[in-house]
């Protein structure tokens, strides 16, 4: 299960970016992941909740966009959405492609409480 440590690498990410001294509640962590990237989502989230169980993260949700695969042919320029994991041009059926997204594995933002909703 390679999701528990994504989501302790993940944790690593929020913490090194949050601002330096007391830790500030965070909200939500929002992440882009590709379809191709290998990543099981609710897995990645119960590893997420697990591991900030009891920390200053505890509570903090994962959003997940999940990003479809798409490509480039190489031969004839179609940019084309990759379906049934069939790699070949629509258009001119080449195989001679280039992926274009969906190995995304990112954190995109992360969202801080505001002061007044971290109570004392």
């Amino acid at each position: 299960m390679h999701e528990l440590s994504i989501a302790q690498n993940i944790v690593e990410i929020v913490e090194h970016n949050l601002p330096p001294g007391d830790h500030p509640k965070v909200r939500v962590v929002r992440l882009s992941v590709g379809e191709m990237a290998g990543v099981v989502a609710d897995s990645l989230e119960f590893c997420f909740n697990a591991i900030t169980a009891g920390t200053h993260l505890d509570g903090t949700a994962l959003e997940i966009v999940h990003i479809p695969v798409t490509a480039g042919c190489r031969e004839c320029g179609t940019a084309f959405a990759v379906q049934d994991s069939l790699f070949r041009c629509p258009d001119c059926g080449s195989v001679n492609v280039a992926l274009t997204a969906g190995q995304e594995l990112q954190v995109n933002e992360i969202e801080l409480a505001d002061e007044a909703e971290e109570g004392p």
